[in-house]
């Protein structure tokens, strides 16, 4: 499986009243909702593939650690490439879904309401949060049965 992941407004909640604390490594914390949220959807064959606009700041490795210092272990961690031409999410997303496709099962965790233009095949598996809440048990319950509908509908493909 694959999770497209944003991090303002789905891991930390995007509060402009109120400044998000910062690790030891100089990044927010994460909100503890979505940090178990994210634990329950990674699975030992899951990528997680950063959307953030902050994906570029860090390397991959840089990325991994900072997931572990919240206690969220990746082991396939990817990140679009860094938006040179200044598009907005949903056209970052279909420029690599055009020159990579997509052959697994995936969702996609954002706040980016430009997302909600997206091809419906993407759209589908789209789980939007509310960027001052961010990633809840809720989202939990539509990203697992979207989930189920992707691999049902896999399965009764091959069938």
């Amino acid at each position: 499986m694959r999770i497209f992941l944003d991090i303002d407004g789905v891991m930390v909640p995007a509060k402009s009243w109120q400044r998000p604390e910062l690790l030891n490594d100089g990044f927010p914390s994460f909100s503890s909702k979505a940090t178990y949220v994210l634990q329950r959807l990674i699975s030992e064959d899951t990528i997680i593939m950063l959307t953030t606009s902050h994906k570029g700041n860090h390397s991959v490795e840089e990325w991994k650690s900072i997931f572990k210092n919240r206690n969220i272990n990746i082991e396939n961690l990817q990140r679009l490439p860094t938006n040179v031409d200044s598009l907005s999410r949903k056209d970052e997303i279909l420029r690599w879904v055009n020159i990579n496709g997509i052959s697994d099962d995936f969702i996609i965790l954002d706040d980016d309401k430009s997302l909600n233009e997206l091809p419906t095949f993407l759209k589908e598996n789209l789980v939007q949060t509310s960027a001052l809440i961010g990633l809840t048990e809720e989202h939990l319950e539509i990203a697992e049965a979207r989930i189920i509908s992707q691999r049902t509908s896999l399965i009764e493909s091959e069938m």
